[in-house]
């Protein structure tokens, strides 16, 4: 899951006067289609993991599929999301961002209806295009309507229903999926016609056509090569877990070693590259950026695995745990704002550094918890996710901050993008990675051989299942969560330590002296 104060830092494009392209009246529906578009993948990011063990339910997904399920939607986003900001300027926001629109809706359709889980991983993968356009042209065409005096208001207001759609998706899809069952998930991705549909006619209706402002380059080749490198390497990951794809895993990783390898000889190469690799020379940007994938690299496989756990392993009802992202989209949507003016006062250092701290120590509390066997929601697992989003509302302003400050003014739109993909493809990774790791702690775990019937890591339990091999597949699955919180924190804690050497601000809040390391 990705939260709406991640979400917004994608690139700002357009540069026309503001009204020369939306007049004062119009500028409120510019703003409603915006936030219908961004609550169309906020709903679909934040309900997915409650979701998730009632599709495998449905459609008989293993867990290599439930993980591509997640991934293939990840990967064309992150892969194409810069490129996918460059439409906008190349085609006029208006355009682009309607026809982003358009294919998201319509892939959606297409996931509601899925026969089996390949048709649908298939299906969330053009979501995922669709997404690349939309995601950065809501926050792009806001920021092109709007003059500078009105603009902060106006995004606070998307940030707001942002945080509102993301917190409240979860509580209310684990409702429906308890009282009408499994087969209701397919709603998820239905629900997104009418809200899409209104989006894209308030933006014809009501919304005049802009300009290109610039001929940029789209870098399809350089989106192209990411894709195929993230998906090789991803791919491999996920093998490591399928039954009978294991041999794979070694080639597949390497192929994408090879194109990621490939995508940066020839991104150098470009005029006009989709990632400006000279960026990272900046020595705060580079740690500002590593930081980032880690941190959200642990963030992703918990909220991903942990429902998993909650859900097939410890039988809780998915109206129970979809109140698990509350705290987190509530705690950014709160404190945002304050920490932000705090790491204006004394720079990013100290806030992400101790952040990521505060995250580490949720996830270790989630492994520990796991681990002794305390099977307990609400005195248990919240707490954790409310600390949790402590750390997070910790990090998230003053690290767009860190970004922003550590590049020159004229590359903050470039870098935000770059940020932004970089946690799109720490969560990528995550969920591959850390599903394999799973499904092998699991079946370590357990003493009965495949032929039990007992299934696969959060997998739901079928009924009339032996009491002893249900205790055993309870006890494997707590073991495996309690591996993936336990290297998650540890990534967190190597967040902590990265921030603190190379963002500027002060070491302590208290020292009143700033350092600023040089780039």
């Amino acid at each position: 899951m990705k939260s709406p104060s991640e979400a917004a830092a994608v690139p700002l494009t357009g540069t026309l006067p503001r009204d020369a392209f939306c007049p004062q009246a119009r500028r409120r529906f510019v703003l409603i289609a915006a936030i219908l578009a961004s609550a169309l993948g906020f709903i679909d990011g934040s309900i997915l993991a409650i979701a998730t063990p009632a599709i495998r339910v449905d459609l008989g997904a293993s867990l290599a599929e439930a993980q591509w399920i997640s991934n293939a939607y990840a990967l064309t986003l992150s892969a194409l999301i810069l490129a996918g900001g460059a439409a906008g300027d190349r085609f006029g926001l208006r355009r682009a961002f309607v026809a982003g629109i358009a294919l998201f809706i319509a892939a959606s359709l297409a996931c509601a209806v899925a026969p089996n889980p390949g048709v649908l991983i298939a299906f969330r993968a053009i979501q995922g295009i669709g997404a690349a356009v939309m995601v950065p042209g809501s926050l792009a065409i806001i920021a092109k309507a709007y003059p500078k005096n009105e603009r902060g208001r106006a995004i606070g207001i998307w940030a707001a229903a942002s945080a509102l759609t993301t917190a409240l998706g979860p509580v209310l899809g684990g409702f429906v999926l308890s009282t009408f069952g499994d087969g209701v998930w397919r709603a998820i991705f239905a629900i997104n016609l009418p809200l899409g549909l209104i989006s894209i006619y308030l933006l014809l209706a009501r919304v005049p056509a802009d300009a290109p402002t610039e001929k940029r380059s789209l870098d399809l080749g350089g989106a192209g090569l990411a894709t195929l490198a993230f998906g090789a390497l991803a791919y491999g990951l996920t093998s490591m877990s399928a039954k009978g794809e294991g041999q794979m895993s070694g080639p597949s990783i390497a192929a994408g070693a090879v194109l990621l390898i490939a995508f940066i000889v020839f991104e150098r190469r470009q005029r006009e590259p989709m990632i400006d690799l000279s960026l990272f020379r900046i020595g705060a940007f580079a740690g500002a950026n590593v930081a980032t994938f880690f941190l959200y690299f642990a963030l992703s496989a918990n909220l991903f695995y942990l429902p998993m756990l909650l859900i097939a392993g410890w039988r809780l009802s998915t109206a129970e745990v979809g109140f698990i992202f509350l705290p987190l989209s509530a705690l950014i949507a709160l404190l945002s704002g304050p920490v932000g003016h705090w790491s204006d006062r004394i720079g990013p250092r100290f806030p992400i550094a101790s952040g990521s701290l505060v995250v580490a120590f949720a996830f270790a509390g989630l492994a520990l918890l796991a681990y002794v066997g305390i099977h307990n929601f609400w005195a248990g697992v919240f707490p954790l996710m409310a600390l949790m989003g402590f750390g997070m509302a910790l990090v998230v302003s003053p690290l767009s901050t860190a970004i922003m400050t550590a590049v020159e003014d004229k590359d903050t739109g470039a870098a935000s993008g770059i940020n932004n993909a970089v946690s799109r493809i720490g969560g990528l990774i995550a969920v591959a990675a850390m599903g394999s790791l799973a499904a092998w702690i699991y079946a370590a775990g357990l003493n009965t051989g495949a032929a039990s019937g007992i299934p696969d890591f959060g997998e739901p339990a079928p009924a009339g299942l032996a009491a002893d091999l249900d205790a055993a597949r309870v006890a494997a699955s707590d073991a495996a969560f309690a591996v993936i919180a336990a290297v998650t924190a540890l990534l967190c804690l190597l967040s902590a330590v990265i921030a603190w050497a190379t963002v500027s601000g002060q070491p302590l809040p208290w020292s009143g002296q700033s350092e600023n390391p040089q780039n």
